[in-house]
């Protein structure tokens, strides 16, 4: 199973991309995290620079607002889908992904873990 890359992740653990990262490890996804805060989540490395690794999944934590930059890191890393969470959504980067054959999933990812539907 390839990882997840948590984008957006922090230490703070009233966040959400915090959530998910514990939730993903506790339902046995690799997680690898990407973020501009240092520290860890569950002794996990929040990287600070871009790591170049095979991943399956994006989940974005990161408003859409912010997200031009990493357009084409993400686009690097060719995932299977990007995970667009609430509040996150962004019409422009969706269809750019479409046009990679990635697929841009509208939904959060702790509902899709506890409705096994990640």
């Amino acid at each position: 199973m390839k990882p997840t890359l948590v984008l957006g992740a922090t230490p703070n653990p009233d966040r959400y991309a915090y959530k998910a990262t514990v939730m993903l490890r506790d339902y046995g996804h690799d997680v690898i995290l990407y973020g501009i805060k240092q520290g860890e989540i569950a002794g996990i490395t929040i990287h600070n620079t871009a790591p170049q690794t095979e991943v399956d999944t994006v989940t974005l934590y990161v408003g859409p607002q912010n997200q031009p930059p990493y357009y084409n890191y993400i686009l690097s890393l060719k995932p299977r889908r990007v995970i667009f969470n609430p509040g996150t959504e962004n019409t422009e980067f969706e269809n750019l992904l479409k046009q990679h054959s990635i697929e841009p999933v509208i939904a959060c990812t702790l509902v899709m873990l506890t409705t096994n539907q990640y």
